[in-house]
């Protein structure tokens, strides 16, 4: 006696369906992604001013953030005060735009070397950002 056997097909994985699942994730990771902007790792307190304005920048600059002590924070590279000049130098020379930063409680002669390292480098304006007054 003979039993008829079913043949069984082989096994297949319907990719339309991954694929649909896979772009719907994708659109989703995109969706809830936060863009964060560059925050230094120098933290820092601006000073306030009545005086200041805003003025639109053309390119987001490189923010040079100065601290009370330690290193100097230019945009996310630390760099101690002797290598400063040469690392403004390179930015400068790359063409990028560069922002100064200074906490309120830092030393006014720490500024004045800052401020000399960004002449010596040879920036002819250098923007400052100030925390507006409430």
């Amino acid at each position: 006696m003979t039993f008829y056997t079913r043949r069984r097909r082989a096994p297949t994985i319907q990719i339309v369906s991954m694929i649909d699942i896979l772009a719907i994730l994708l659109i989703f990771f995109i969706v809830t992604t936060t863009f964060r902007k560059q925050t230094p790792q120098v933290q820092i307190e601006l000073p306030k001013s009545t005086t200041a304005r805003e003025e639109p920048a053309a390119e987001e600059p490189v923010l040079v953030s100065v601290g009370a002590t330690g290193p100097i924070d230019i945009g996310g590279e630390l760099v101690e005060e002797a290598g400063l000049r040469a690392a403004i130098e390179r930015l400068h020379a790359a063409g990028r735009p560069i922002g100064l930063q200074v906490d309120r409680r830092v030393p006014f002669e720490r500024v004045v070397k800052v401020l000399d390292a960004f002449r010596e480098a040879g920036v002819p304006q250098l923007p400052a950002f100030l925390e507006k007054p409430e």
